[in-house]
């Protein structure tokens, strides 16, 4: 059995899926977030997707059971990373909070520890510059549902070292994942194509070309994909496409990746896909 410990900071969707992951390969797990509420609903999410596994026979109330143990929270972002080999930061996709983050952790773990970013298009080189020791500041981009998503990309910054590179690579295969390595660009692998069809998919929309379900029927259909475009905004959140169109856009400068006004209205009425209850489509 590993004993070794991960800690998660951030109990979102992301967060969570990604302390259960760590947990279901054997290690130790503390998930941290700023109130004991946001930590507990991680949990409860965890618990919950647990609990499916156990109805669809996917692992027994044994298994289950030994996961949910191995996990604990912890509003203390000091105390909780005690120990941890690897830090993932799993937190709102915003460069000043991010910063906020890895400047503590750098000052509160070890030289030894990676501090990892689940940014989705953020520049790991930049997080890097809030830290003193920018040599073990790595991306792990995991994609939702972390659990199931095999994919995760692997992201070098400037300045972080082999060391830390080969260390993430290995700790991500023990986590039963495919990672792949690659270079600091914007939005990596599978961002820098997905945002192109997030755009094109809310223009087409917006200007009544196509409908959303016709548009994932297509690409369905003709393109052979398990879900549509607009299917996996929901699943994403809206509000997390529009962060990452933004970041995009204002990052290239390329009027290709310029979020549709449709996105924005959506999420300034709280339609932000699954986890609210309507996006694209109803999810009540």
């Amino acid at each position: 059995m590993i004993e070794t410990k991960i800690a998660v900071v951030g109990a979102g969707t992301m967060g969570a899926g990604i302390a259960q992951m760590a947990a279901e390969a054997g290690h130790f797990v503390t998930l941290i977030d700023t109130t004991q509420e946001a930590a507990d609903r991680g949990i409860a999410s965890i618990q919950t997707f647990l609990d499916r596994g156990v109805e669809r026979n996917k692992m027994t109330a044994d298994q289950r059971d030994d996961v949910l143990a191995r996990l604990e929270t912890s509003t203390d972002v000091v105390g909780g990373v005690a120990g941890a080999e690897m830090v993932v930061e799993a937190v709102f996709e915003s460069l000043s909070l991010k910063h906020e983050v890895f400047a503590t952790l750098d000052q509160c773990c070890p030289p030894n520890v990676i501090l990892a970013s689940n940014t989705s298009t953020l520049p790991i080189t930049d997080i890097a510059s809030a830290v003193e020791h920018p040599e073990r500041v790595i991306g792990t981009h995991y994609f939702s549902p972390v659990p199931l998503m095999r994919l995760v990309e692997v992201v070098r910054g400037e300045h972080t070292s082999d060391e830390v590179a080969q260390r993430t690579m290995t700790l991500c295969e023990g986590f039963g994942k495919s990672p792949i390595l690659i270079k600091d660009v914007p939005g990596f692998i599978v961002n820098r194509f997905l945002c192109l069809l997030y755009a094109e998919a809310a223009n087409m929309i917006e200007s009544g070309v196509a409908t959303a379900q016709d548009i994932d029927t297509a690409m369905k259909l003709g393109c052979n994909w398990p879900m549509g475009v607009t299917e996996i905004i929901d699943l994403a959140g809206v509000d997390v496409t529009l962060l990452a169109l933004e970041a995009m856009h204002e990052m290239t400068g390329e009027e290709r990746y310029k979020p549709s006004p449709l996105l924005k209205r959506m999420v300034a009425d709280d339609h932000l896909g699954r986890k609210s209850g309507q996006g694209f489509y109803d999810h009540r």
